[in-house]
């Protein structure tokens, strides 16, 4: 079966849902996700969003504290855009119905996470981004040019390559035509032909063991652009979040946010030193990858799997009040943040690098758009600046909408020589133990070798047993019936491939990617 829209737009986090109420206004629009609207990384997002409202504040502190925290390898035109634009794409949300949260004077109320020089994020108590999510969904699904295909999954993009074309990366006029999508509950896949897609998946967290990103989260529009030979970078620049909460048993890790310590909330260690002041003058509010890097030493001296976070000093009427989602969680596990240290680990967080994208958000392949996690915008260089992830995603689908608005159907010729998915042949796998242990495995690779801190015989070895379990998992792919299981398996193979080999070819430790063989360094 096939059908058609003027816009497929993949994934249903703040990127894909802006893009999707940006371009209805042009065409009719198709929204895939892979699971409800509202499972995504954007509705677990606790801080806020970054953006310059008020004096003493400034467009060139914003811009100061992103290149510091990006160690100067930022494009620094694509910093300037995010941050002199953020502020109307702001408006915009709140216009769509997003609320944030005021003090007594009816002024924004703005908080300070690591790295920021000023107050500057606005937040929702501690609960933002499943605010922002409300109020996108609430958009989307009153708009009659809006279809919403939940529980539906995307295997493949559509290029020339399915017309027996040769496409090679080299190839500067690949075209996307549309994507195979699966349909979850009926277990049946048809295709969907587009003028323009936009891949909005996120990021890729669950390559790892220990991550904040719900478990749908597996790099699926990275890899998807990556097959289909598009242009992907930066990938070594993994941030890990350096304050999940400690609680092995339970997935995704709790993420408890930067702006507890913006509060004063202080690190420390097994004998109660605040030790974050011996890595950076900012102390517990120094960049997210001199934090991560001073737990995981500690971690190392101590052989304890987590350290602490102290709130006891933080009144509890603001505890109570901008944290009640953090103060509810910790005290279900037994914690009691105004009594208590708090045993937090770093987990996978956010990917800095994706699918390359100019300042339009237009990829390597012609009609491709990708905004959000999925993107590697310039923004982030080699470490993301807290609170600037939603900003650009806002940005990014803002632009990657104006360029788009002009839609044109793909030629007659071409949509009649386009295949329907191809499944003969295929049987129902029922060894699932072989998926299930396969995803283990890589993630235990990735953890053990490309987590927080690398060396060369470690990526070495992540990459032999990582090329092991791909040339399995292609020959079980190849005779299986269609899964998310085993979908999602090759995307987190092919993801775990590009954070490694981009790993590899860094020579130099810098932000997010600190490799111990590697003298020379640049940190902010």
């Amino acid at each position: 079966m096939k059908i058609e829209f003027d816009y497929l737009v993949i994934g249903s986090g703040i990127a894909g849902l802006f893009y999707a109420i940006q371009v209805s206004k042009f065409g009719k629009v198709a929204i895939v996700s892979k699971s409800s609207l509202d499972q995504t990384t954007t509705s677990k997002a606790q801080g806020g969003v970054a953006s310059v409202l008020y004096n003493p504040d400034s467009y060139e502190k914003h811009i100061n504290d992103t290149v510091i925290a990006g160690c100067g390898i930022n494009d620094e035109k694509i910093v300037e855009i995010v941050v002199t634009e953020g502020p109307d794409r702001v408006l915009d949300l709140i216009n769509i119905g997003t609320k944030f949260d005021k003090d007594q004077f009816g002024q924004y109320d703005l908080n300070k996470e690591g790295g920021h020089s000023e107050k500057r994020v606005l937040h929702y108590k501690d609960k933002t981004g499943e605010e922002i999510q409300r109020a996108l969904i609430d958009e989307v699904k009153s708009n009659p040019n809006i279809s919403i295909f939940e529980n539906h999954f995307a295997i493949e993009l559509i290029t020339q390559h399915h017309l027996n074309e040769k496409v090679t990366r080299s190839r500067k006029d690949i075209e996307c035509y549309g994507a195979y999508i699966f349909d979850i509950e009926k277990e049946k896949i048809f295709t969907v032909l587009s003028s323009k897609i936009m891949i909005a998946t996120g990021g890729c967290g669950n390559v790892y063991l220990h991550t904040t990103n719900p478990p749908n989260i597996t790099g699926d529009g990275i890899a998807m652009v990556y097959r289909a030979k598009g242009v992907v970078e930066n990938m070594e620049f993994v941030q890990f979040h350096p304050t999940s909460l400690y609680n092995p048993e339970v997935k995704p890790s709790f993420l408890i946010t930067e702006a507890l310590r913006g509060a004063g909330a202080i690190l420390k260690n097994q004998k109660n030193e605040d030790f974050c002041l011996k890595h950076h003058k900012q102390g517990s509010l120094a960049p997210r990858d001199i934090v991560a890097r001073a737990i995981d030493s500690e971690m190392k001296l101590s052989g304890e799997n987590y350290v602490f976070l102290d709130a006891r000093n933080i009144e509890k009427d603001i505890l109570m009040e901008h944290f009640p989602t953090i103060y509810a969680k910790c005290l279900e596990i037994g914690y009691d943040l105004k009594k208590d240290l708090i045993p937090v680990t770093p987990a996978a967080h956010y990917l800095c690098g994706g699918i390359k994208t100019n300042e339009n958000g237009e990829t390597s392949i012609k009609n491709l758009y990708a905004a959000g996690e999925s993107a590697s915008t310039g923004l982030h260089g080699a470490n993301r600046l807290a609170s600037n992830s939603l900003l650009e995603a806002l940005v990014f689908a803002h632009r990657a909408a104006k360029v788009s608005s002009t839609i044109s159907s793909i030629d007659s010729q071409i949509k009649a020589n386009i295949p329907n998915w191809n499944d003969e042949g295929t049987i129902k796998n029922e060894e699932l133990v072989l998926i299930s242990h396969s995803l283990r495995e890589v993630q235990q690779i990735m953890s053990n070798y490309v987590g927080i801190v690398r060396s060369d015989l470690r990526l070495q070895r992540a990459l032999d047993r990582l090329h092991i379990i791909y040339k399995e998992t292609e020959e079980l792919f190849k005779v299986s019936n269609v899964t998310v299981s085993i979908c999602e398996l090759r995307n987190i193979i092919n993801v775990g491939y590009l954070i490694i080999r981009m790993a590899m070819e860094r020579r130099q430790s810098v932000g997010l990617h600190y490799n111990t063989d590697l003298l020379e360094t640049m940190q902010p």
